[in-house]
């Protein structure tokens, strides 16, 4: 089986939302007020169902050295971090003040990009999971990884609800996407039939 590592992008970390967690008398809330809450948990939070499909496959299906995250999460400032990162509340304000469009947001993550090449190796297969139609992030990502950074072929046309989805079904059922090359693919293209209703499940 191919070493692969997955690249998350980031959730959203300023606006109400952020506020809401940061005043929240949850866990979770209690956790980042304590500077202890794991930068997984905050992200999926933050985007719900979008993120958590993300973080839920990205660690059912990593294959990496023991000693290395498989999953890697793109943190505003910061550049690559694992899931597991502890955040404070002045932790996720900072990184609420930084465009994912910007400098402060592209030379980190470069930084990142190019320590996690030397560590994971020239052979290790790159799955970003995020968007992969526009600049932002990618140009970066693609500056590094080149012909390694890869896509779930079946992100073409769907949103981010609608990806979200189709993350966790496929984590739930064992069953891996298939992986495009970034560089040189079909970005754009019709949007896919509705997925039908997950299934809940407890704890969800």
């Amino acid at each position: 089986m191919a070493t692969t590592l997955f690249v998350l992008s980031p959730a959203r970390t300023g606006g109400e939302r952020a506020g809401q967690l940061a005043r929240s008398k949850g866990t979770l809330g209690e956790q980042l007020r304590a500077g202890t809450a794991p930068l997984g948990d905050v992200f999926a939070w933050l985007s719900a169902l979008y993120f958590r499909g993300k973080l839920t496959y990205a660690q059912r299906f990593a294959n990496v050295p023991s000693d290395l995250p498989g999953t890697l999460i793109m943190a505003p400032g910061r550049g690559l971090c694992p899931p597991s990162l502890p955040l404070s509340v002045p932790d996720l304000r900072a990184m609420g003040a930084i465009d994912v469009e910007s400098e402060p947001f592209a030379t980190p993550l470069r930084r990142a990009c190019e320590s996690a090449l030397a560590s994971y190796g020239q052979l290790t297969r790159v799955v970003i999971l995020g968007s992969i139609a526009t600049g932002k992030y990618l140009d970066v990502l693609l500056e590094v990884f080149g012909a390694n950074l890869m896509f779930p072929a079946d992100f073409v046309g769907r949103g981010d609800m609608s990806r979200g989805g189709l993350l966790l079904r496929a984590a739930r059922s064992g069953d891996e996407l298939a992986y495009a090359m970034i560089a040189g693919a079909k970005l754009h293209g019709t949007r896919p039939a509705k997925l039908p209703k997950l299934p809940s499940t407890a704890g969800a």
